[in-house]
């Protein structure tokens, strides 16, 4: 198992969130009046517990690839996305954090609740609004590659049209090279579902699962009352991942494939739209729709099952400097194949995206820190300027490559790679006085939001938020 850190938002951040601050600039969410995102949003970019990601190939004992390692860092590049994403340094990874969902994602005039986002609204790609707020929830992509066809309404058959898709018509990014595109659809069909105990073969629960969940179990393949040819499992087919891979309409205004259960615990909030919080709610709502008659008790058996199969091990890991230390290997790793193809177009983007992890990574040592944990000066400004020599590294590789100076390149990748391989004690000395340590995270995020909230009462800072909220919001689309 790879435990991996989150991606939610990246280094530029920090100089947009408090540009207009007499301090110096430190990480912090991005929802000041001062940002390019509208004022409000939550990206969740300062969790300190994150998703955990599991690669099958490495689950089955080998590695990862080039090509999946070149995906998972496109997948965490703002460089492949277009217009106000890539200036914001957004990317897939923001809304798909480790391959996961982002629960508390949230952007006012494109969220309609937390966990949900328009992917036909006007900001981030104009030509592609429809003029109504109709978000759609943030789908986890574990076990991606088993969940054909793809989007809500299941409209694309292909992972591969379906990422194209999203980068160039949801996210106006450029046409994206064949070999990228690729990549990421190798990466996202690596991520493996979390596992769960209490599965067994078939999908059936093991005898380990509670009383309740196995009577949920029997209640979940009973056919229906009003429609004898129909049960939950008809279109959740337990052998079959819980899916049928059809679309169905079920009363929520359109026609929408079916979700699996699998980790479902971890998918909230629950339909296309978002509109349930919880398995209750779900239940309740199928037993109204299909005049199902269920009591109080059988309800809650049902919500027990599906508890029993959305459940999984380990689902988040705290934040720290080996997961991020993984991911910068991992991603740096495409060098050794890069450079020896003379691919300068890869180059480059592993340099810039790297960099930019690189310049996120030591924002968690922050030069001036306001909390009550004394301590540690030296060594976050040892950790700093360590990631620093790496940042530079990257520039001077990437510069040797543009110039067609391929030996040049490689001899500093390999300087680069000694150096990564020596960081760790440094990075470690620092973690106790990092933001990876909850007591220094929660003070530090509390002092900076007080920061930022400050700034916003200024006549500046509430004119732009007079101006956020003044703008002319786009129908919202009724809920059935």
């Amino acid at each position: 198992m790879t435990v991996r850190r989150g991606r939610a938002f990246p280094w530029l951040a920090v100089a947009i969130a408090l540009s207009t601050l007499a301090r110096p600039a430190l990480a912090f969410p991005v929802n000041g009046a001062n940002t390019v995102l509208p004022v409000g949003t939550e990206l969740n970019e300062d969790a300190i517990d994150q998703p955990t990601e599991i690669f099958h190939s490495e689950a089955m004992g080998g590695k990862k690839s080039y090509l999946d390692n070149l995906g998972d860092m496109a997948f965490s590049s703002p460089f492949i996305l277009g217009g106000p994403a890539r200036r914001t340094g957004l990317n897939c990874g923001t809304c798909h954090v480790n391959g996961a969902s982002n629960p508390k994602l949230y952007i006012p005039g494109m969220s309609a609740r937390p966990g949900t986002f328009d992917t036909t609204g006007p900001f981030f790609e104009p030509s592609a609004d429809n003029g109504t707020l109709d978000p759609v929830t943030i789908p986890s992509l574990r076990g991606v590659k088993y969940l054909a066809p793809y989007g809500h309404d299941g409209r694309i058959a292909s992972l591969r049209d379906f990422v194209h898709s999203v980068i160039v018509n949801e996210f106006a990014g450029p046409e994206p090279a064949p070999n990228i595109l690729d990549a990421i659809v190798v990466y996202l069909q690596d991520i493996d579902f979390l596992s769960n105990p209490l599965l067994g073969p078939g999908g059936k629960l093991k005898t380990k699962a509670s009383d309740a969940a196995r009577r949920g179990e029997a209640l979940f393949a009973k056919p229906f009352s009003g429609a004898p040819s129909m049960s939950c499992a008809t279109c959740h087919i337990p052998s079959s991942l819980f899916v049928d891979h059809r679309q169905h309409d079920v009363g929520t205004g359109g026609w929408f494939k079916t979700p699996t259960l699998i980790n479902a615990d971890f998918n909230a909030p629950y339909f296309h739209d978002g509109r349930f919080t919880n398995f209750a709610e779900v239940v309740a709502y199928f037993d109204r729709f299909f005049g199902l008659k269920l009591g109080a008790a059988d309800q809650q058996d049902l919500v027990a099952y599906l508890e029993a199969v959305g459940g999984g091990e380990h689902p988040v890991t705290p934040d720290g400097v080996d997961p991020e230390l993984i991911e910068i290997r991992d991603f740096s790793s495409v060098l050794a194949t890069a450079i020896p193809a003379q691919d300068k177009a890869v180059i480059a983007l592993t340099a810039d995206t790297v960099g930019g992890e690189l310049r996120e990574f030591s924002e968690h040592f922050p030069d001036r820190m306001d909390t009550t944990v004394s301590g540690g000066q030296e060594e976050r400004a040892r950790a700093r300027a360590a990631l620093k020599t790496l940042v530079l590294s990257l520039r001077k590789i990437e510069t040797a490559s543009s110039s067609g100076d391929f030996a040049a390149a490689a001899g500093e990748y390999k300087s680069y790679s000694e150096r990564l391989a020596k960081i760790t004690p440094t990075l470690k000395a620092a973690e106790p006085w990092s933001l990876y340590n909850p007591v220094v995270h929660d003070a530090h995020y509390a002092a900076l939001r007080r920061m930022v909230e400050t700034a916003t009462r200024t006549p500046r800072g509430a004119q732009a938020a007079s101006a956020q909220s003044e703008a002319q919001p786009r129908q919202e689309q009724q809920l059935p």
